[in-house]
């Protein structure tokens, strides 16, 4: 069985006991979750969410960048207003720089230059990047709390970046 047969065999048996039809579109908690695409991490799980409590908005970082079109459209459409950026440690944007990147798809044949693929060094200054990006966007609210956290992938536990 392939990786997609697998994918509809299990939604199939999730199917047959789901309850969660006629949740509101609108986050119970209104609370939006910015954080990083990475496998490791259950946010449903990890920040003690059931289905309908917030928008978890993933991409490669958990980079605020990625997110804006996101967050504008839960804040001004789906009314949430709070937002966490959560980054990870152990996280692979950790492990490269633009260059890397550009020069492996140069290889393959693809010119990528205008892409930033937005790579950190450091978890803690890449949250407080991503706050102060947030705080700098006209398209999302500027009058709601915005806060900053590590999820640490070996002790599962959050941590607030200050």
């Amino acid at each position: 069985m392939d990786v997609f047969e697998r994918m509809v065999e299990a939604n199939r048996a999730y199917a047959a006991t789901f309850e969660g039809g006629g949740l509101p579109a609108p986050p119970r908690l209104r609370l939006a979750i910015v954080t990083c695409m990475d496998a490791r991490i259950d946010p449903m799980r990890a920040f003690g969410l059931e289905p309908g409590d917030a928008h978890v908005i993933r991409n490669a970082g958990g980079r605020v960048a990625d997110a804006l079109r996101s967050l504008c459209i839960s804040q001004q459409l789906l009314g949430t207003e709070a937002v966490a950026i959560v980054h990870h440690t152990g996280c692979g944007m950790a492990t490269f720089r633009d260059d890397d990147l550009r020069e492996r798809l140069r290889a393959q044949g693809v010119v990528a230059d205008h892409v930033a693929f937005l790579p950190f060094r450091d978890v803690d200054q890449a949250v407080r990047d991503d706050i102060a990006l947030y705080r700098s966007s006209p398209l999302v609210r500027q009058d709601i709390p915005v806060r900053g956290f590590v999820y640490d992938i070996d002790s599962g536990l959050l941590r607030e970046v200050v």
